[in-house]
C-alpha cells in the first residue's frame, strides 16, 4: 500500500510538473526576448513596443520569446494598444530570406485600437485571414492543392468586438491543441480554428509579439503566462 501511495503521489507530482504554469516576463527587463531595442523596452512593468513618426519600422517587426518552443499550450498575457495594430504570434517562425532576424511569420492572435479585426486568427505570411471574428473555421485542402475554408457562425462579430476595452488593459488567452485553436479576449470567445492543411500548419513553433509598420503606434504587453 505504502509504495502504491508512493508511486501515485509521484505520478501526480509528474502530471503538475507537466502542465505548470510558467510566468514568461519578470515585469523588469527584456530578459528572455529578443527584439530590435529601437523600439521594444519595458516600462511601468510592462513590455512597451513603441514607434514614432521619427522612429518608423520598415515592416512588421518582432519581439521574440527566446528558447520557447510551443507545442501544445494555453497562453494567457494582458495587453493595451493605444493606436494601430498588433498580434500574438504563436507556433510560428522566423521568415526566410536575409533581414534583421525579427521577421516572422505564422499563426497570429490579432488586435487593434479599431473595431474589425481585434480576435481573428490572422496568418503572417502565412495563408492570410485564417479565422475572422464569431466564426468557427476548418482549414482543409482541395485536389488541386488550393486552400478551402469551412466557416460556421457561433456569435456576432459586433457583439464579441464589446468584449474589447479600448485603450485599456485587456486579457487574452489563447489555447492550441493539435491543430484545433482558440481565441478569448476578457473571457469572450472570439475565434476557433482547425487547421486541417496537413503540408502547411504547424505543430509547433515560436511565441512572438507584433509591431506592425505604418503610422506610429504604441502597445504594452504583461502578465504573459503560459502551460
Amino acid at each position: 500500500m505504502k509504495s502504491f501511495t508512493f508511486l501515485f503521489s509521484l505520478l501526480a507530482f509528474s502530471c503538475a510538473s507537466v502542465h505548470a504554469e510558467k510566468n514568461l516576463f519578470d515585469g523588469k527587463t527584456l530578459k528572455g526576448w529578443d527584439g530590435d531595442p529601437k523600439f521594444w523596452s519595458v516600462k511601468d512593468g510592462a513590455i512597451l513596443g513603441q514607434t514614432t513618426k521619427e522612429n518608423p519600422t520598415k515592416g512588421n517587426t518582432f519581439l521574440i520569446c527566446k528558447d520557447l518552443k510551443m507545442k501544445d499550450f494555453d497562453l494567457n498575457l494582458d495587453f493595451k494598444i493605444e493606436a494601430g495594430n498588433s498580434g500574438i504570434q504563436y507556433r510560428s517562425f522566423v521568415k526566410p530570406g536575409k533581414h534583421d532576424g525579427w521577421r516572422i511569420g505564422g499563426y497570429q492572435a490579432d488586435f487593434e485600437s479599431g473595431d474589425r479585426w481585434s480576435g481573428i486568427c490572422y496568418g503572417e505570411a502565412f495563408r492570410g485571414i485564417l479565422s475572422t471574428r464569431g466564426q468557427k473555421t476548418v482549414l482543409s485542402v482541395d485536389d488541386k492543392g488550393k486552400l478551402q475554408k469551412k466557416a460556421t457562425t457561433f456569435g456576432d462579430a459586433k457583439e464579441i468586438g464589446k468584449a474589447v476595452k479600448k485603450g485599456e488593459w485587456n486579457t487574452y488567452r489563447i489555447t492550441g491543441k493539435g491543430f484545433h485553436f482558440v481565441h478569448y479576449i476578457n473571457g469572450v470567445k472570439t475565434t476557433e480554428l482547425t487547421d486541417n492543411d496537413e503540408k502547411t500548419r504547424r505543430a509547433d513553433g515560436l511565441l512572438a509579439l507584433q509591431l506592425h509598420a505604418g503610422p506610429p503606434m504604441k502597445v504594452s504587453f504583461k502578465n504573459i503566462t503560459i502551460k
